[in-house]
């Protein structure tokens, strides 16, 4: 057996809907709130997942010896590598001069036949 329509609640919510009154804007206004978090939090939940993908990734350090990653350890947890031995440091008495590559231009002459 087939329930039957509801019209009573359905004209309900459309006089409340089309009338001026208090109760007809605070549904237009929650029924638009809604449909902006629907919309607006798929947006917020991929930023936030960009972000955090970024600060893990800077967190991350690689054995340059074995190969393995692991977050913010002094010693390699694979083959015990120490970190700080592997990647040196930049030093700040390197002058400028010696740090830059000069890169010389050279035409190539194409000798396809």
């Amino acid at each position: 057996m087939q329930r039957p329509i509801p019209w009573f609640w359905i004209l309900l919510a459309l006089l409340l809907l089309l009338a001026p009154g208090p109760a007809g804007r605070f549904l237009i206004d929650l029924l638009g709130s809604i449909t902006l978090l629907l919309l607006v939090l798929p947006l917020l939940l991929g930023v936030a997942g960009f972000v955090g993908w970024q600060i893990l990734r800077r967190r991350l350090r690689t054995c340059e010896v074995c190969g393995f990653s692991s977050l913010d350890q002094e010693v390699c947890p694979a083959c015990g590598t120490s970190f700080a031995a592997s990647s040196p440091q930049p030093s700040a008495d390197v002058a400028a001069a010696d740090a830059t590559i000069d890169v010389e231009v050279v035409e190539v002459k194409d000798q396809s036949p």
